[in-house]
């Protein structure tokens, strides 16, 4: 096809309305957002999306079949009253802490082995299993139960009562992920923390976890 030929289908698409390919090299994350700069263990880190289009997901999330229980399509909603939230939600969160809103708290719920596969700039990891509890909400050893509360009053910022339970005033917003709407692992977090006294507002939930985030072509990192 000749050069002029092109120019004038371009043109005609445009006055269509039809969308047209764009250049390899500009791929948004949105419209008004190109990228976004975090922090990740005292590193910055850009945000952005790939520029490959011939790019697949990682071979950790090509799998389609992973045997429920415990690998399960996960609801919307958590728990009724949580937010749930997508990647643009997740982002203006790591903005905010950039910003120097500490108040805020991104968790990776997956376990370590996870996590050195990549994960997402600005997150801080907190395995689900250190704030799991069984169905009778007990720990099995005392130093799973000391866990549970070093995480509580050292990273999330709760202040523990002197007869027992938890002041969640100065809590922190946690903003919770893990694998994607197969991993159950932070919805479950989400759960023992709202029946010991979480604030519902101060627990948001990003469902589409690595899964989504790899999809789209976002930016990981590896410790």
């Amino acid at each position: 096809m000749h050069a002029n030929s092109t120019l004038i289908l371009v043109a005609l698409a445009g006055a269509l309305g039809v969308a047209t390919a764009a250049p390899a090299a500009e791929n948004r994350i949105s419209p008004e957002i190109e990228s976004v700069t975090v922090t990740h263990q005292g590193e910055s880190v850009t945000i952005a999306r790939g520029h490959d289009r011939d790019a697949t997901l990682p071979e950790a999330f090509q799998k389609t079949d992973r045997g429920c229980p415990p690998f399960c399509v996960q609801p919307m909603v958590a728990v009724p009253g949580v937010e749930t939230i997508g990647e643009l939600e997740l982002l203006d969160y790591l903005k905010r802490i950039e910003q120097g809103d500490d108040n805020i708290l991104v968790v990776d719920s997956r376990t370590p082995d996870w996590v050195l596969r990549g994960t997402i700039p600005g997150s801080v990891n907190i395995p689900w299993n250190t704030i799991s509890r069984d169905n009778a909400g007990t720990f099995e050893t005392p130093t799973e139960a000391d866990t549970f509360r070093h995480v509580l009053a050292d990273e999330f910022a709760a202040e523990p009562l002197a007869g027992g339970g938890w002041d969640f005033g100065e809590a922190k917003t946690l903003v919770l992920f893990c694998n994607g709407i197969w991993c159950p692992q932070s919805t479950a977090n989400i759960k023992n923390l709202v029946e010991i006294g979480y604030p519902l507002h101060k627990l948001k939930w990003y469902r589409g976890g690595m899964q989504d985030w790899v999809s789209v072509g976002l930016t990981t990192v590896t410790p």
